[in-house]
């Protein structure tokens, strides 16, 4: 049974943005961070490995939400969806993308900039936006000011947050989940210090907000 989008979405308060060079690290990584307490992932399509990765997590941690990321193509959904993935995530939204996940079933959490790209994809019927690059889109003044026109929409902003502003973001009455890639830092790949991501994890899982659409 495919598990809704908001449900993935409230899981966890940070949503770990991953780009894994080394399968051999994916079931370590997923391990990891299901320790420190975070339970939705998204594994991006940037590197080879990727699809790999997210079908031997799917297997090894069925409990786990394991996502995909940077998902542009229908060609890229249908590989997703078959190697287990539990939602997709793309930067953008276009109408043959819209078209094949409306075909396949799969939870899409489409990336928006602008008003013009929220009501496209308001129409589309998505109630649940990555607003991407949260940074440059203008931040926690840009989600304060969409709130108003669109009330009923909730936000996961990614791009350019850090955990010294993730708690500021969460704390918006339209966000229920941030994104970053601060959880997995390549130095601590390298090393393969799990412990190191497992306390990040801990202290991401702790932080609050998440706010259901009105």
């Amino acid at each position: 049974m495919t598990t809704s989008l908001e449900t993935i979405l409230r899981a966890s308060p940070v949503m770990p943005v991953i780009a894994l060079d080394h399968l051999d690290q994916a079931l370590p990584l997923a391990e990891a961070l299901l320790a420190g307490g975070i339970v939705t992932l998204e594994i991006t399509l940037r590197t080879p490995v990727a699809l790999e990765a997210i079908r031997q997590i799917h297997q090894a941690f069925p409990h786990a939400h394991v996502g995909a990321g940077t998902v542009t193509t229908p060609e890229a959904l249908r590989q997703v969806a078959e190697a287990g993935a539990a939602f997709a995530v793309s930067p953008g939204l276009t109408r043959p993308l819209l078209e094949a996940a409306a075909g396949s079933g799969l939870p899409l959490l489409p990336g928006v900039m602008t008003p013009t790209e929220v009501m496209a994809a308001m129409d589309a019927g998505f109630r649940f936006l990555k607003l991407f690059p949260a940074e440059p889109a203008g931040g926690i003044p840009m989600l304060k000011a969409m709130a108003g026109p669109f009330r009923e929409l909730a936000f996961c902003p990614t791009g350019g947050i850090t955990p010294a502003t993730a708690a500021a973001y969460l704390a918006q009455p339209n966000v229920i989940c941030v994104g970053g890639s601060w959880l997995t830092p390549k130095a601590l790949l390298a090393a393969n210090d799990w412990k190191a991501i497992t306390d990040l994890a801990r202290q991401a899982s702790a932080l609050t907000g998440s706010a259901a659409p009105r």
